[in-house]
């Protein structure tokens, strides 16, 4: 059985035949968010209709770590190796401190609360990046079914002054987010809107301290739509897809697919050398081992 599927040469330089994608552990309802602790030596992610963060450690398997978690979705760490968390039930963004009390980054806007803050980046500077969409609010399936207050923006909070200000206010549905290695781009996915046949792809936005210009489409996945994404120490795009992971270049074109059989959600690095590539997808958690290094969320 083959666990990749090769488009350009160059992506069988990055993938290993002997290695393969590996069910870690599965039974869950829609996971998302993973993120790797290499300090721990574990990986965390979100079971989000079962309102809890998992844990999974090499060698001794699964265990709970939060719960209830108040439907978290996306993590990343941050540069003190906190974890920050986007909360589809407290409508919010929050950081585990390294004493486990949790402060709460962002939960409104201009008076008005949050829709469900689905993912997350920190910049270099410590400045917090993230996406509000309105899934977790559509339904009580992810969340709480609730009237939406706000647009569906990107947002940035200031690490001084924990002041928020809306980076893209023109998408549909902004989703997954990562940074390029010099952080002089921002890859955005937008899924649409819930129930509406609105476009679904990546843009890619030039990024200055404090604002972004551009926005054009980057790459459209297909079959089904980007939404969590990484990206490894040579800019190259690995995404989720419905059939798998997608790997694209920095020049936009798709390079090959690692298949995976459950609809993937959303991915990290992590590991020896960050060379794993954890993946969420449906009702399991897989991991795979690259020829690629990621990008570190903590640098």
């Amino acid at each position: 059985m083959s666990f990749f599927e090769i488009i350009d040469p160059a992506f069988g330089k990055f993938v290993m035949g002997n290695a393969p994608v590996k069910q870690l552990a599965t039974g869950f309802d829609w996971v998302e968010g993973p993120v790797w602790f290499g300090d721990a030596n574990c990986l965390l992610f979100s079971d989000i209709p079962n309102n809890r963060i998992m844990r999974w450690t090499p060698g001794t398997g699964i265990s709970i770590f939060r719960e209830p978690s108040n439907f978290s979705n996306g993590h990343t760490r941050d540069r003190q190796g906190r974890l920050v968390s986007c909360e589809h039930g407290g409508r919010r963004v929050t950081r585990t401190e390294l004493d486990g009390s949790i402060t709460v980054i962002a939960d409104s806007f201009d008076g008005k609360r949050l829709n469900s803050p689905n993912d997350v980046v920190v910049k270099s500077d410590g400045s917090i990046w993230f996406t509000d969409p309105h899934y977790g609010i559509m339904t009580n399936y992810e969340g709480f079914q609730a009237e939406q207050e706000l647009p569906c923006n990107l947002y940035r909070v200031d690490p001084q002054n924990g002041e928020m200000q809306v980076m893209v206010g023109d998408g549909n549905c902004p989703n997954g987010l990562a940074f390029s290695p010099d952080e002089s781009l921002l890859y955005m996915a937008d899924t649409g809107r819930m129930f509406s046949d609105d476009p679904q792809h990546i843009r890619v936005f030039d990024v200055s301290e404090t604002s972004l210009s551009g926005g054009d489409v980057f790459h459209v996945i297909a079959p089904g739509c980007a939404d969590g994404m990484r990206l490894d120490i040579d800019g190259n795009l690995w995404s989720s897809a419905a059939d798998g992971v997608h790997c694209i270049a920095p020049e936009g074109h798709l390079m090959g697919k690692i298949l995976v059989p459950e609809v993937v959600s959303n991915i990290c690095f992590g590991g020896r050398g960050l060379h794993q590539l954890f993946i969420t997808a449906t009702t399991s958690v897989y991991a795979v081992s690259l020829n690629r290094a990621g990008i570190s969320p903590t640098g």
